[in-house]
């Protein structure tokens, strides 16, 4: 159900630390104009855990409303709480998301039926979409493979999962597991994604193309035409900056001082989270230059 490139959007902030709604809208739209197939706002890119509830509804309407139906809009929703997770859903299908992004709890650790529960109570709950979020490297466990495929037998709106383990072989694993037709599994790592297509994956949830859209669209969608070698050239040419993105600091900052490079907004962050020292940024600004991004 879910092909294609949808870019986990960063959430701007102006310098006293409000949130720049003129600057998301604009990242709206440059995405859409750039050929993404949809958005998913207030996802960890988003900084939800640094967003009040309040300001997590509100980025969640405005991303709605600067979409204006041009591709889908999945709502980052979900929490270490059920309770919390299903509030913030009914909010998101209110506010006219197709679906919603349910991150496996973090912190507390449920077992796998624990997980199972939580998941199915939330998928229960709404008529949106559930695309389930695996992140084991964030939360301290992953979704196991047996409880994604009673997941998606109990609950027809389970449609997906975004797997960013950084394995491969997790996708082998889904895809041999019985998974209905049409379930979809997403890459949660941009420098997987075509690793990940290879062997089944249909797309990629995007941190990279908040910086270069119409790039990561162009090799998804190679990849879904099969035509591998432009896939790969793709993958190839721009795998340095992939990296660079992943590897100078916790995400959202590498990404969030790239967009700042690239003029798309001021690119603060809330503690905890610091902006990164000048060693760095300059590395970055060497790599977007390289590909005449800045």
């Amino acid at each position: 159900m879910y092909r294609g490139t949808f870019t986990a959007l960063v959430t701007p902030f102006h310098p006293d630390g409000s949130i720049d709604e003129a600057a998301f809208r604009k990242l709206v739209d440059f995405q859409f104009d750039n050929g993404v197939t949809g958005i998913v706002p207030v996802g960890t890119t988003g900084e939800s855990p640094t967003l009040s509830y309040d300001e997590h509804k509100h980025v969640i309407r405005i991303a709605v409303e600067a979409a204006k139906g041009r591709g889908p809009v999945i709502g980052g929703t979900g929490a270490n709480s059920t309770d919390e997770a299903i509030e913030l859903t009914a909010s998101a299908e209110a506010a006219g998301c197709e679906a919603v992004l349910q991150v496996a709890p973090y912190y507390n650790k449920p077992s796998a039926e624990g997980l199972f529960q939580h998941f199915k109570a939330v998928a229960n709950s709404t008529k949106c979409k559930i695309i389930l979020y695996s992140v084991p490297g964030r939360c301290g466990i992953d979704i196991p493979v047996e409880v994604t495929v009673r997941l998606a037998a109990a609950c027809p709106n389970v449609v997906s999962i975004k797997e960013a383990g950084g394995s491969v072989e997790r996708v082998n694993q889904l895809m041999s597991a019985g998974l209905p037709e049409g379930f979809t599994i997403l890459s949660g790592d941009d420098s997987l994604t075509l690793p990940f297509m290879a062997v089944g994956a249909t797309g990629v949830i995007s941190v990279a193309s908040n910086v270069i859209p119409r790039q990561m669209s162009d090799l998804v969608n190679a990849a879904l035409a099969n035509d591998l070698p432009a896939a790969r050239a793709l993958h190839l040419k721009y795998y340095p900056l992939l990296s660079t993105l992943m590897k100078l600091d916790s995400n959202p900052v590498p990404v969030k001082a790239a967009m700042a490079l690239a003029g798309h907004m001021e690119g603060g962050l809330r503690l905890p989270m610091i902006s990164m020292g000048a060693d760095k940024i300059a590395e970055l600004r060497a790599v977007m230059a390289s590909f005449n991004l800045l």
